[in-house]
């Protein structure tokens, strides 16, 4: 761990200690220290259980914008094989906010599409920190148009702050472009899967996440705007994010009452971050038992089934 958050301060002292008395003994100081070493860490791990039992909304945006967090890139480098990336809306330019390409998942052939938010300074700005312009949603739909002339299933791995505000992605017809690639994940004859993986932002997240099923991250958020934006516009006052995050019940556990999730995917103590393997291979399971979870259903049944999915929602739990 490089980086940590403002709620786990306690936690990066002790950990800190820890790491100080071993560096100690590796700098060959003669002073055995992994008996107190031990009992910082056994410590740390209490105290880490205790900070991520009962995490509030906010808490949970900040764990899901956590920078260390496996991105759209790391998730298919461990869960697929023989990726082919596929670039370029083929009317304006290729939107690096947005990787997808041909690829197999448990040897089964595959879309995969996702917002990447690059993993440091550099790719960051390449990436436009997971921000789609309308090329991006047009690169999308073109894939997700693909998929369903092969017949192949469409993963979506959604991980954005929402989509890119900017005047010229508004000049170049940014909503229309969300609006349509929202349409095509309702419309395909295919299996259409997605999973959050870090932030749900806005109508940048519905356009690849209108799927036949929807997993989440157990730390992950989803949400119609981000909690600074809604605190900004209902108070005048971005502080007041903590209650806006409150008031949109944007967790997983709540989307799930809801309707709007499907599953939540469990995550290592401490975030995904901390184990990003393990993360990995849980989404990797969720992934494929969604898939099965479709297997044999016609394309008619497929779309009704993804329509009736969103006639559903607020019927029932906190909206009902």
């Amino acid at each position: 761990m490089t980086h940590y958050l403002d709620f786990e301060k306690p936690l990066a002292e002790i950990e800190g200690k820890a790491e100080e008395l071993r560096a100690m003994a590796r700098a060959g100081e003669g002073v055995d220290v992994e008996e107190e070493a031990a009992a910082l860490d056994k410590k740390a791990a209490t105290m880490l259980r205790d900070l991520y039992r009962d995490l509030t909304p906010w808490r949970k945006c900040q764990v899901a914008r956590h920078p260390e967090r496996p991105h759209c890139r790391d998730y298919i480098r461990a869960l697929f094989t023989e990726y082919t990336p596929l670039a370029g809306d083929r009317n304006f330019a290729d939107d690096h906010a947005v990787m997808g390409g041909l690829a197999r998942l448990n040897d089964r052939p595959v879309m995969v599409i996702g917002h990447e938010k690059g993993s440091d300074t550099k790719s960051r700005i390449e990436r436009n920190f997971g921000m789609a312009r309308p090329e991006g949603y047009r690169k999308a739909i073109r894939l997700m148009e693909m998929a369903d002339k092969f017949g192949l299933p469409v993963i979506t791995l959604v991980d954005t702050p929402g989509a890119y505000p900017g005047k010229g992605a508004e000049e170049r017809g940014q909503s229309e472009a969300i609006a349509r690639s929202t349409e095509t994940c309702l419309q395909i004859g295919v299996p259409l899967i997605s999973a959050v993986i870090g932030e749900g932002g806005s109508g940048g997240a519905v356009a690849f996440a209108s799927a036949n099923r929807v997993a989440m991250l157990e730390h992950s958020v989803y949400s119609v705007i981000s909690p600074e934006g809604c605190a900004s516009i209902l108070w005048k006052d971005a502080e007041k994010m903590r209650e806006a995050a409150e008031a949109l019940r944007l967790t997983a556990q709540d989307l799930i009452k809801l309707g709007v999730a499907d599953r939540i995917i469990d995550e290592p103590m401490g975030g995904a971050h901390r184990s990003a393997g393990r993360a990995m291979e849980n989404v990797g399971k969720a992934l494929g038992e969604m898939l099965k979870e479709l297997d044999g259903k016609s394309p008619k049944a497929l779309i009704a089934d993804r329509r009736q999915k969103f006639l559903d929602m607020g019927s029932k739990g906190l909206a009902a």
